[in-house]
Order: C-alpha cells, then sequence, then structure tokens
C-alpha cells in the first residue's frame, strides 16, 4: 500500500511555475500506470497546454474559473465538483478567476519532473530520462 500525505510530501514531488504548482502524489516509479497530482492555478492567470503525449483528466475540488477548447472555440465553467477529460490531447487554456485546486490524473503516468513545453506539453520521459 501507498499512503502520502500533502503535508509531508518530499520536496522533489512538487514542480512550480508562473501560472502554477503541481504536487504529485504518485508517479510512474510507483508503478500504479498512471501519475496522480494535486494542482493549484493561480487566479488571474492564463495556461495554454496540449498534452500530445499524454491523456488527462482533472477534477476540480475548489475554485472557479474557465477552459476554452481551441479547436473548437467552447468555453467550459471550473468549478468545484466539475471534471473534464482530455480525451483527445485537446489544445485548451485554463483561465482561473481565484486559485483553481485539481486533482489531475495523467496517463502514461509522469516521472516527477516535467513542465510545459514551449507547446504546453510534457515531454513524454523515461526513466534513463530522469
Amino acid at each position: 500500500m501507498i499512503v502520502r500525505k500533502l503535508a509531508t510530501l518530499s520536496p522533489e514531488r512538487e514542480i512550480k511555475a508562473a501560472t502554477w504548482k503541481s504536487r504529485r502524489l504518485l508517479l510512474a516509479d510507483d508503478k500504479m500506470g498512471f501519475s496522480l497530482h494535486d494542482t493549484v492555478m493561480y487566479a488571474g492567470t492564463e495556461t495554454r497546454m496540449c498534452y500530445r503525449n499524454h491523456l488527462e483528466a482533472v477534477y476540480c475540488v475548489g475554485g472557479r474559473g474557465t477552459i476554452e477548447v481551441l479547436a473548437t472555440g467552447e468555453v467550459f465553467q471550473i468549478e468545484d465538483g466539475m471534471m473534464y477529460a482530455l480525451d483527445q490531447h485537446d489544445e485548451h487554456i485554463v483561465r482561473p478567476e481565484t486559485d483553481l485546486r485539481l486533482v489531475c490524473v495523467f496517463r502514461p503516468a509522469l516521472l516527477g519532473t516535467e513542465v510545459h513545453d514551449e507547446t504546453g506539453a510534457y515531454p513524454l520521459l523515461t526513466a534513463e530520462a530522469k
């Protein structure tokens, strides 16, 4: 069994960027087949992403904002209790109105060191690349 608490998570499992921070609770080396992240996206920011190497499901547990799907122009409200899944490697922009707290699941699992590249994607890393 794997048991971790956010309050005692090791510092190398927290990745910070200008518009978000991600606390990585499960990673590839946990051998679950997916990674699990507690992510905070900061109010008043905008993050453009397109996970071409991963599928992601996101569940909002706090805050308010929007997600825009760039291919269609659709805009969806993000709020506590709402889920969205990027099942088509959708290019999107998240715009938090308040800090958003999101529970994110990635497949394949992340190693833990990934940050967005210039296209908004995470690179597909292997254990050798870590």
